[in-house]
């Protein structure tokens, strides 16, 4: 969490004085503010707020029609939810290596596609836009959909496009850790109106069909889906952190960019590698080495001057060999209802190993990230450019 304050403590009070803070409702009707500026601020023609990412990412599956019997190809290096998201609708994840910017690798996500995949989902790492360029030439070339995961970039872009914006549908986070937050949460966007509306009826079967005039307008047929729905207090939080978040990207961003030009270049290290390094949300400052004991020997001076950074092969369930339930092909406690189990998706590339992605694997172990600070000051960056050039 970057900022939150008085606003925010006055939105809920408002929200929970109205004592008609269900989402339905005829007073603040908070969700549904939110969803509208959402909308505006990324450029998309549909938006649902639900409880997390993973909601978003499920719903948006559901809403393409895929499940059991279908691929979807995720990247090796991403949060174990993007695969549980895929598992979820009862489909196959098929993992694919990254690219130098640590996001899916186009060529190697095209070697993956089969008759089975029905999808393509690029994860916008660390605020790190995919090489959506690529993805969407596949989308024309195979016929698949495109599902981006844009959790960890709220309001990142990519060549002057909102990230989760250019695929067919795009999903994002706004759980404690995420640019802006609620604590929990999560909102899918798309222009396509079948995607929407099958989202909608997926992500709250139970209230859509009883609450209000929700299904005005739609033509999709009910079915059974889960609850996903969140309060008006939710939404009034939101609203506020939705106001923040232009300025704290543009601060992210410039602190960034400040230590970015006191640490790297000629004899310094070496920023590594992005799709569109002013488009990306400016929370981290990636460093790239030949070694991964040159990385760990830069990640202890930066230690030793009391300066906290990451190596990403350590970030857990991040990264792909450390992704239990799939590894070992466990989709559900059910066996019947497990997809690794399940009888259409015999035959389907569920061939994991943890040398598989060997590429991801090497950039991982040397990558360094430095967590960027919006309220950092000039002489709080110069003094950690003297710890890292030390």
């Amino acid at each position: 969490m970057y900022r939150i304050g008085r606003e925010e403590t006055e939105a809920v009070a408002r929200a929970i004085l109205s004592r008609d803070f269900f989402k339905i409702n005829g007073s603040g009707q908070e969700v549904y503010h939110f969803e509208e500026e959402w909308k505006k601020t990324v450029g998309a023609d549909y938006a649902l707020t639900m409880t997390s990412g993973f909601a978003a990412l499920s719903s948006a599956l559901i809403g393409m029609g895929i499940g059991p019997g279908d691929e979807v190809i995720v990247p090796a290096y991403t949060y174990i939810a993007s695969a549980l998201a895929v598992t979820a609708v009862g489909a196959i994840p098929v993992i694919a290596d990254t690219d130098e910017t640590l996001t899916l690798d186009p060529a190697d996500a095209e070697k993956k596609i089969s008759k089975h995949t029905k999808a393509i989902m690029p994860v916008h790492i660390q605020g790190f836009p995919s090489d959506m360029d690529a993805f969407g030439h596949l989308s024309e070339k195979y016929g698949v959909y495109i599902l981006e995961d844009a959790c960890q970039a709220d309001g990142g872009m990519y060549r002057g496009k909102h990230l989760g914006t250019i695929g067919d549908a795009g999903a994002y986070s706004f759980n404690y850790f995420k640019v802006i937050t609620a604590g929990e949460g999560g909102a899918l966007v798309t222009n396509d109106r079948t995607i929407y509306e099958r989202a909608l009826i997926y992500h709250d079967a139970a209230a859509v069909a009883f609450f209000g005039n929700q299904l005005d307008g739609i033509t999709e047929p009910l079915f059974g889906g889960t609850e996903f729905r969140v309060s008006d207090l939710t939404g009034a939080i939101l609203r506020e952190q939705l106001k923040r978040l232009p300025g704290l990207l543009a601060d992210l961003r410039r602190n960034r960019a400040a230590l970015e030009e006191l640490t790297c270049g000629s004899g310094k290290a070496v920023r590594a590698p992005s799709h569109d390094v002013e488009g990306d949300c400016g929370t981290t400052l990636a460093l790239r080495f030949e070694t991964a004991e040159e990385c760990r020997a830069y990640q202890k001076k930066c230690a030793d001057g009391g300066l906290y950074s990451t190596v990403p092969i350590d970030t857990g369930k991040h990264v792909y060999t450390n992704w239990t339930q799939i590894m070992e092909k466990r989709g559900a406690l059910n066996p019947l209802m497990d997809p690794f189990k399940m009888e259409a998706n015999r035959g389907l590339n569920m061939n994991y190993s943890p040398d598989m992605c060997p590429r991801a694997l090497d950039l991982l172990s040397r990558t360094l990230y430095i967590g960027i600070e919006p309220d950092w000051t000039e002489a709080d960056i110069e003094n950690i450019a003297a710890v890292m050039n030390g």
